[in-house]
């Protein structure tokens, strides 16, 4: 619930659009307003315009008028073009906004006898090319732009029951592991710019991945299980939606199985071995791929689709083919042949392949990856998510950095001087 005791403009309100419900004080002058066309040149940064038609419903042409109108809507025009849900006059705002809060409140699954658990602070050390957390170790190659990103599966068995989920708290396994990749996903993002590509490991046991997981399906109706079900969802979008290259590795040692399989999933490629590093260790287990109900949307994507839905989108029988293989170990070989990876090269083969994936994917234009990436990992249907991060995002940026808005005499620079912008009126 957004409660605009005054103007919302620009940021201010695409926050509020980020709410379900928008209230909008009454006050002859408080209006909501998207005003960056009209006096930046650019659009709205975080998905306004989309949310104003596709969440908002509001109709495209009163859409168009409204993101030219800097001065914004008001009052019960504003009502009526779905720009906000309701208007309260000043005298009775205070009033109105608490009780509209406890409706929304009773709405809630959530139980008012529950105790929430305590997230302590994480357990992380940055040094020069390495971060590392208890779970989740990075180890960084500025010089060949790369991240080598490995996440470790549980050590210790799963609960048997989800007291054994509250009493653990944050210790509890996926949970802790979820906050330590999406923890890393951010600094990357936001410290290792030039870090053009990540590649994914895992290690540990498939089977106490597996137990983790169970123990979480099996228990959906809780309120904690389904935030923390929640909480991996949106972290694994988040990577999706990384302008990062994204390699797995899966080779023995790995655990890419249920909730880790994502991970290899989310890879704009992946690389199987065939068997095991003979000169290394000729009596490993081979490494193996399981896939399970987790994988079969409880973690959708933006598209609303699961990552293996997207990646056999329009192959209806790809998909049940590997919907036929849940639950089983899938080496290198039957993993290839129903298109869980990308390649599955034997030890001879498996050093040249990825070195020459890595160098190759740093030899390329970043700004071209991020295009052809964005493009790729949101197969299928368009969703107000896939146009706002998938698409829009790189709008945005390339009319930020267009002559019309930051050049010399464009609009960004020219706001608040008191001189007119001047365009280039060809269009694009």
């Amino acid at each position: 619930m957004a409660a605009l005791n005054g103007t919302a403009s620009g940021g201010g309100y695409e926050i509020a659009l980020a709410c379900e419900h928008l209230m909008l004080i009454d006050d002859r002058s408080s209006t909501v307003s998207l005003p960056e066309l009209p006096l930046l040149g650019v659009l709205p940064g975080t998905g306004g315009l989309t949310r104003v038609v596709d969440k908002r419903h509001v109709r495209r042409d009163l859409a168009d008028y409204f993101s030219t109108r800097s001065e914004g809507i008001g009052g019960k025009k504003a009502v009526q073009w779905r720009l906000v849900d309701e208007v309260v006059p000043r005298p009775k705002w205070l009033q109105a906004v608490a009780a509209r809060a406890l409706e929304l409140a009773e709405r809630s699954g959530r139980p008012t006898d529950a105790t929430g658990i305590s997230l302590s602070p994480l357990e992380k050390q940055r040094e020069d090319d390495r971060i590392s957390y208890e779970h989740v170790t990075a180890v960084l190659d500025r010089e060949a732009g790369t991240v080598e990103i490995t996440v470790a599966g549980p050590t210790a068995d799963a609960p048997t029951d989800v007291a054994g989920v509250r009493a653990q708290g944050a210790d509890f396994w996926t949970l802790a592991v979820t906050r330590e990749v999406d923890d890393l996903i951010l600094d990357l993002r936001t410290n290792e710019l030039s870090a053009g590509t990540w590649i994914l490991k895992t290690r540990g046991e498939s089977d106490k991945v597996l137990a983790y997981d169970r123990l979480l399906l099996a228990n959906r109706d809780d309120w904690l299980v389904n935030e923390i079900l929640h909480y991996l969802k949106r972290t694994l979008k988040r990577l999706d939606v990384t302008s990062r290259s994204l390699l797995a590795l899966i080779d023995p040692g790995s655990c890419f199985a249920g909730s880790l399989l994502e991970l290899a999933l989310a890879a704009d490629r992946s690389y199987q071995l065939f068997g095991v590093f003979e000169d290394i260790d000729p009596d490993a287990e081979p490494a193996a791929l399981h896939l399970t109900e987790m994988n079969f949307g409880v973690l959708p994507m933006g598209n609303g689709l699961s990552r293996v839905q997207t990646r056999f989108y329009g192959d209806e029988p790809a998909l049940e083919a590997a919907r036929g293989e849940m639950d089983k170990p899938l080496r290198a070989d039957a993993a290839a042949e129903l298109g869980l990876v990308t390649f599955a090269p034997d030890d001879i083969d498996w050093d040249d392949e990825v070195r020459i994936a890595v160098e190759e994917r740093g030899s390329f234009s970043p700004d071209a990856l991020t295009g052809l990436e964005a493009n790729y990992r949101f197969t299928g249907p368009e969703t107000l998510e896939t146009k706002i991060f998938g698409r829009l995002t790189a709008w945005q940026n390339w009319i930020f950095v267009r002559p019309n808005a930051s050049g010399e005499y464009g609009a960004l620079r020219k706001f608040g001087t008191g001189q007119r912008a001047e365009f280039d009126r060809k269009r694009v």
